[in-house]
């Protein structure tokens, strides 16, 4: 691209063949949908479209993540932009014909609502939609991920070729700082101060380097963003590489994500013959190229300094600071890393000014987050909202309340490395402060949310488990420290507990957040002290009482029949251990020795004649 005009007349003249074309059919092509079948879906459809002589007028798109990725796999159709949910490939006749042809949506595919039991067809009257505000996601399930001309046609490249063609480099980083753009994928450090130590180190080679190694159970906010818009990924990257005065750069991206690699692999491809990426970007002597390294999974590389030595071929282990990799990072060299969603931030931030990014947001937490809404909520996916918005706001008017009638327990925010936080804590503002006071943190975006069956023992040793297998064995308090915590946690949860086993709990907690050597051990216990903090008397059932208040730690509950039991025999057909007996219209008995305590005579009872105590 030898000038920012010619890159303006190309976006035009997309734009006007992509409105001769809008009659069209998105399928949702995220790694969700893809999952649930939506490559059957979009065969189904081309073949109906086929069937009814309707290839020509109809145009289908496969995107990126939409993000309701509970409702997978996704359909819109374009004029009308009426939304389907779970479409099958059995499905698609009945869509062409109805909504097609004859211009009559699909009942039976609207998104319903879960309280009012509205059908909506438009996912703009969704609430799990129009309560966000998208700026990382706003071409996320509108565009083809793999056309760079739809990137570009959205405005693609223009912020790229402002900043190298109308700003200084230092400049570049004074928006960005006056924006106030905190990193997205941890501690929330401020990016342009970052990138000011990278610029001022004294080095003629520096790197910039994008952290996609996203290792949170639960957490796919960096995977959908690169799957559904690689180029504004990119876009932010090179204008860093302008900014700091670098001239290659390294995506750092985990193998198990095979879709972002395959589109990121395209992306940059389509970005070098299109010449935004090479030698002299837009006709000045700014060169910027960019390479992909394949992570193998380990957890402990979403680390900076681990990341880096993966990158250099050695093994992903954490390394003391300082020296910041500002300073000293990839080979040495002054380095600057920052995550996906942080990038993706960028080009809006050049485009529209700092004013407008710091216009949504709190006082020392600018823009908007993205979120992987998970667990046990009725609308899972990925949201994206302003900074400051309560949990309750996104659990209950996006999340759509908690399934099955049960209670809200507890939310745990940014994974492994965050905290649980009760209740009482749903009406706190979610920016990175906030979060920290509460014992929790930001993190890179993952929010379970777990109800009233949840056992908070349990799941603070379900994430330390997690912890303890992915920590690199560096450091002593970390690799040791955590340990002995799990096998505290174990001991509890199998009714094994010992009074002074929370007091131990503590201390080990409060050693390892002290004396670790990287941030991830630093907040490995978190999700231990907040529980002991906020649930401390589900802790002290299980030590106290041997008693297990959510019924969840198995060797701490029994199966009994009441006197409700009509002898209808169903739970004994369907008992896999065959611990169940006795005759029709008889009572029945459960051998409580041989249980292996799996539920499915609870689930099939018809007369809820089963409990757990």
């Amino acid at each position: 691209m030898k000038s920012l005009v010619e890159l303006k007349e190309l976006k035009e003249k997309v734009q006007i063949d992509l409105e001769k074309t809008e009659k069209k059919i998105l399928v949702c092509g995220g790694t969700g949908c893809v999952s649930s079948g939506c490559k059957e879906v979009q065969e189904a459809l081309s073949s109906e479209l086929a069937a009814n002589d309707l290839e020509d007028e109809y145009k289908i798109v496969e995107t990126g993540c939409h993000g309701f990725c509970e409702k997978g796999p996704l359909v819109i159709v374009y004029p009308e932009e009426v939304f389907y949910c779970k479409v099958s490939p059995e499905d698609t006749k009945e869509l062409v014909e109805e909504q097609l042809l004859k211009e009559e949506v699909v009942e039976k595919l609207l998104y319903q609502d879960p309280v009012s039991k509205e059908s909506i067809s438009s996912y703009r009257d969704i609430a799990f939609y129009s309560a966000q505000q998208q700026t990382a996601l706003a071409n996320c399930g509108h565009i083809d991920p793999e056309d760079i001309e739809e990137y570009i046609a959205t405005g693609g490249y223009e912020a790229l070729g402002k900043a190298v063609t109308e700003m200084e480099a230092q400049e570049v980083i004074d928006e960005v700082k006056e924006a106030g753009l905190r990193g997205r994928g941890g501690g929330g450090f401020p990016t342009g101060l970052k990138w000011q130590f990278t610029r001022d180190a004294e080095n003629d080679t520096k790197y910039i380097i994008c952290n996609a190694d996203e290792g949170d159970p639960g957490a796919f906010m960096d995977r959908s963003i690169l799957e559904g818009d690689p180029h504004k990924v990119l876009e932010g990257m090179i204008i860093a590489g302008y900014a700091i005065g670098a001239d290659k750069g390294y995506i750092y991206v985990r193998a198990e994500y095979p879709l972002a690699v395959k589109r990121l692999k395209k992306a940059i491809s389509q970005a070098r013959e299109r010449g935004l990426l090479g030698e002299n970007l837009f006709g000045t002597d700014f060169d910027f190229d960019l390479h992909i390294k394949a992570g193998a999974g380990a957890f402990v590389c979403g680390e900076e300094t681990a990341l880096i030595a993966s990158i250099e071929g050695k093994r992903g282990m954490p390394q003391s600071r300082p020296p910041y990799p500002s300073q000293e990072g990839l080979w040495g060299k002054p380095t600057n890393v920052n995550n996906v969603e942080t990038y993706s931030n960028i080009s809006t931030i050049i485009t529209n000014g700092a004013d407008e990014f710091s216009s949504v947001g709190t006082e020392d937490s600018k823009g908007t987050k993205v979120f992987a809404l998970a667990g046990k909520i009725n609308n899972t996916g990925l949201v994206e909202v302003p900074m400051g918005i309560t949990m309750k706001e996104i659990i209950y008017d996006i999340g759509g309340v908690i399934p099955n009638d049960k209670e809200f327990k507890a939310v745990q925010i940014g994974g492994p490395s965050g905290g649980c936080l009760p209740e009482e804590k749903l009406d706190l503002p979610i920016d990175y402060d906030s979060l920290t006071d509460a014992g929790a943190m930001m993190g890179s975006g993952g929010l379970v949310v777990m109800d009233e069956g949840t056992c908070m023992v349990d799941i603070a040793r379900f994430f330390l488990d997690f912890t303890v297998s992915e920590s690199c064995g560096k450091c002593t308090p970390c690799s040791e420290g955590t340990q002995r915590m799990l096998e505290i946690l174990e001991r509890i949860t199998q009714g094994k507990g010992k009074e002074e086993d929370l007091d131990e709990l503590e201390n080990l907690g409060k050693t390892i957040t002290d004396t670790s050597l990287c941030g991830l051990g630093k907040t490995a216990s978190n999700p231990v002290l907040s529980t002991l903090n906020y649930f401390r008397d589900e802790y002290e059932a299980h030590v106290n009482d041997r008693t297990c208040p959510a019924g969840a730690c198995k060797p701490l509950i029994e199966y009994h029949v009441t006197d409700d039991c009509s002898g209808c025999t169903k739970c004994v057909d369907e008992c896999p251990a065959d611990v169940i007996s006795g005759e029709k219209k008889e009572k029945h008995a459960i051998d409580r020795t041989e249980c292996t305590k799996c539920g499915v005579c609870i689930d099939v009872c018809p007369f809820d004649a089963i409990i757990k105590k």
